[in-house]
């Protein structure tokens, strides 16, 4: 697949291919993983669009559930390859969870044969209703492109979800190929072991393809940004672990100002630098793709094809100011000082990834410690690093994260303890077995959620969240815990379960906060997730616009170009999508630590202990 690109003559006019490696040298398979918001789908799309304009035959995949190609593509993704209009050999399909998860049940159902009865059928029809089921059926799709049968691709580009949920997909070939080694009965939570059985030859090839370094490349995108550059390495070393060794890194977005008397540009550009100047040594070593910041959003074909082209994109005249710039929407403390209202209760911080959750969650969670309240702070998010962010311990706030390795033995410790007494040592080993499974951890991550929630109740829990798609598996978990307990308590009079999902849909008790940034791609997110949690019936509190570079206030040439698309996000915003509307300016020091993060939502009487 290395041979050397030609440009179909009907692109020439309007791309030529950048000289970056992963275009230059692509393997068959080519994954872009990172941190959210560091620009996976934007760099994975280009790339895709790139070898297809090649005269490759393209697959451009999307594992993440709150992707957000559609819109950049301008098409409506499927479950099946659909081919894109103006870029020929570019197709692009989407692992949708709850197709995958449909399609995995009948084909389950569907070897159990004509003998299987009503009982039995509906035994497994529940088995596999779990949030676990769908996590493995979104795989076994995931699978199914590594293996030798999709040669109608050239190449396969990956878009993948955030980083922690990325790491958990690309563990399950060996998770499930070794679980499945002997065992002869299966997981109780993904029906019978013939359901797996029968992909355990897919799992293997999966895990062939992805260590095999002529057919599979990493490429971890990172933005010029201390907490993106640290991601990007930890990545890296947790993929050679599971074999991953062929890996590129790519810098997206690298900042160099056109006007240096501009405060706001010089100091997005600075940071950048020493971020760069401070990369660890086992990312300098991997070979290195730069990707300029480009004044536009990258929606649409003839931006994409732009991104990767060489030389600088032509910067336009800046925007005339509007009337959102002279009336600056209310800032973080005043959010803290709306939720500290409530004296006590959940404040859940969501949105997708890299949109700055975790920065959002530290602050409000210190901002409600200045306003006198008792406060835990914690984190679903495989990948997150509260301590990181804080950089300190406060009185009154808490810190802990759902760690997932730590609920997933907890969970085992606790059934077994409560079911071994009844067990002869044969079925103890058996249930021990089960337990073993990867599809365990789900349940595990589930019951901590719900224990965290109940916290509410006492005092303030401020939970930063995992990136939408996984998250949203987590509220299809709740959901289906609420279905369950009320099916159980039906006709017990009297008797009433309050369940995780009801503490949710309960507005005085839980506050979400959706975070998103100021561009078009980051804004139809945050409303889809909006409008995923309605239909739950759980209404949004707020909404955070985080690095507001119109809030910061800039004349640089490059970055006034891009206030024109911000300015279009807060109309569309403040035109009914949010009810409430804050913002944070993007910030000439980045907020971490406690001091800089309590300067983000200080109250007129704490300023001056801040600034001392």
């Amino acid at each position: 697949m290395d041979r050397p690109l030609h440009v179909n003559e009907a692109a020439q006019d309007c791309f030529e291919p950048a000289r970056v490696g992963f275009i230059d040298h692509p393997t068959r398979h080519l994954f872009f993983t990172g941190k959210g918001g560091v620009g996976k789908t934007s760099l994975s799309t280009a790339a895709a669009l790139a070898l297809a304009d090649a005269g490759r035959k393209v697959l451009l995949v999307s594992t993440d559930a709150a992707s957000n190609l559609d819109e950049m593509l301008g098409i409506e993704l499927r479950n099946t390859p659909v081919p894109v209009p103006g870029a020929p050999g570019l197709s692009v399909l989407n692992i949708d969870p709850d197709n995958a998860a449909e399609s995995y049940r009948q084909r389950v159902l569907a070897q159990m044969g004509a003998s299987a009865g009503e009982e039995a059928l509906s035994t497994v029809r529940e088995q596999l209703s779990g949030a676990c089921t769908t996590e493995i059926a979104s795989f076994d799709e995931f699978s199914s492109l590594l293996a030798d049968g999709t040669q109608a691709w050239d190449h396969i580009v990956f878009d993948t979800a955030p980083t922690g949920h990325t790491l958990r997909l690309l563990s399950l070939p060996k998770a499930w190929t070794g679980f499945l080694e002997g065992n002869d009965r299966g997981a109780s939570c993904l029906g019978p072991h013939s359901g797996l059985k029968m992909q355990e030859v897919r799992f293997k090839a999966a895990l062939d393809a992805l260590s095999d370094p002529a057919k599979t490349t990493v490429v971890l995108v990172s933005r010029p940004e201390r907490g993106a550059i640290a991601e990007a390495a930890r990545t890296s070393v947790e993929l050679r672990a599971l074999g991953l060794n062929n890996q590129r890194l790519a810098i997206n977005g690298l900042f160099h100002a056109i006007d240096r008397g501009d405060a706001v540009a010089r100091a997005i550009e600075d940071l950048g630098q020493q971020a760069l100047d401070g990369m660890p040594a086992s990312l300098r070593e991997l070979p290195q793709d730069r990707v300029p910041l480009r004044p536009f959003d990258t929606v649409g074909l003839q931006a994409l094809r732009a991104l990767l082209a060489p030389g600088a994109a032509a910067v336009a005249p800046p925007a005339t100011a509007s009337g959102h710039d002279a009336n600056p929407l209310p800032d973080l403390a005043a959010l803290a000082d709306d939720l500290a209202a409530a004296g006590h209760g959940l404040v859940m911080v969501m949105g997708k990834g890299g949109v700055g959750k975790t920065t959002i969650a530290a602050a409000l969670a210190i901002g409600l410690v200045q306003r006198g309240r008792t406060v835990h702070l914690t984190t679903t998010d495989p990948a997150a690093h509260l301590a990181g962010t804080l950089e300190g311990e406060l009185p009154g706030l808490r810190v802990s994260r759902i760690d997932p390795k730590v609920e997933t033995q907890r969970y085992i410790d606790k059934i077994m303890a409560a079911k071994s007494p009844a067990l002869d040592p044969q079925e103890q080993a058996l249930l021990l077995e089960d337990l073993q499974s990867p599809c365990t951890e789900e349940v595990a991550v589930f019951h901590a959620f719900s224990r965290i929630v109940g916290e509410g109740r006492s005092a303030f829990v401020v939970l930063d969240t995992a990136p939408t798609g996984h998250s949203m598996l987590l509220m299809d978990a709740t959901g289906a815990y609420h279905r369950q307990m009320t099916r159980e308590f039906e006709g017990h009079g009297a008797a009433r379960v309050v369940t995780p999902l009801m503490r949710l849909q309960d507005a005085a008790y839980t506050k979400i906060i959706l975070v998103t940034l100021p561009e078009v791609t980051s804004v139809s997110q945050a409303a889809a997730l909006q409008d995923d949690l309605r239909r739950a019936r759980i209404e949004p509190y707020a909404w955070v616009l985080n690095k507001s570079v119109l809030a910061a206030g800039t004349h640089d040439p490059l970055l006034q170009a891009r206030l024109t698309g911000e300015r279009r996000q807060i109309e569309r915003l403040s035109a009914g999508l949010a009810q409430r509307l804050y913002a944070l300016p993007w910030l000439t020091v980045p907020p971490v630590g406690l001091g800089e993060l309590s300067r983000l939502v200080c109250t007129p009487a704490t300023t001056a202990d801040v600034a001392d």
